[in-house]
């Protein structure tokens, strides 16, 4: 687990455990609606804040707003084994023997760790593409970020965006990994940072 389930109020748990069954059953995750009819609930804001709950913890990735986009935060993988070398250019020899493990559970470790869904291309030139997934670390303090660092940012009543942060002089800029998108400039009480990058999780 990236989280124990003690972190949880008994709400947030129920729901957390329907939701993996369900998941489990089915393959894809369940409507709002599904998940109002199983917790008994005539309304879908309670469901929506124990979504967020759950997000906020490192339990899911979800976007609020958008149908089925629910996936789970799992589990943690202790060790992948390193298998050699693969060349990027020409041929070159690999090796069966396995010596070491590529160690990510620190990674996931991280308390508070949590997940978003990449939708666009605007960071497609530093390796995030749409549709991957990027596992964030929660931002403590603002102030000791470092230009350069690729963060979540949310603008109030405007909504949310992964992009390189810069801060100049009294303003922020948030940049984008292509081209095509104009940096977007802010005051630094505009905005909230969320999280900053610890890895990318793309499916094949």
């Amino acid at each position: 687990m990236v989280n124990s389930s003690e972190n949880l109020t008994e709400a947030q748990n129920e729901l957390y455990g329907w939701i993996k069954d369900y998941m489990k059953d089915f393959q894809h995750s369940p409507s709002i609606r599904q998940m109002m009819q199983a917790m008994g609930l005539k309304s879908p804001a309670p469901i929506q804040s124990r979504l967020k709950h759950l997000q906020e913890k490192g339990y899911i990735s979800w976007q609020e707003g958008k149908a089925r986009t629910l996936q789970l935060i799992d589990e943690v993988i202790e060790g992948i084994p390193v298998m050699g070398s693969v060349a990027a250019g020409g041929l070159i020899q690999t090796y069966s023997d396995v010596n070491e493990n590529l160690d990510i559970s620190d990674v996931l470790k991280k308390k508070n760790i949590f997940a978003l869904t990449v939708n666009g291309d605007s960071m497609i030139d530093a390796c995030i593409a749409d549709g991957d997934m990027v596992l964030m670390e929660p931002i403590t303090d603002s102030y000791s970020l470092r230009n350069g660092t690729i963060v979540s940012a949310m603008v109030p009543g405007l909504g949310t965006t992964l992009k390189y942060f810069f801060k100049r002089r009294e303003k922020v800029f948030l940049e984008a990994a292509n081209p095509a998108y104009e940096p977007i400039e802010l005051n630094l009480d505009e905005v909230v940072f969320q999280g900053k990058l610890l890895a990318v999780w793309r499916k094949i």
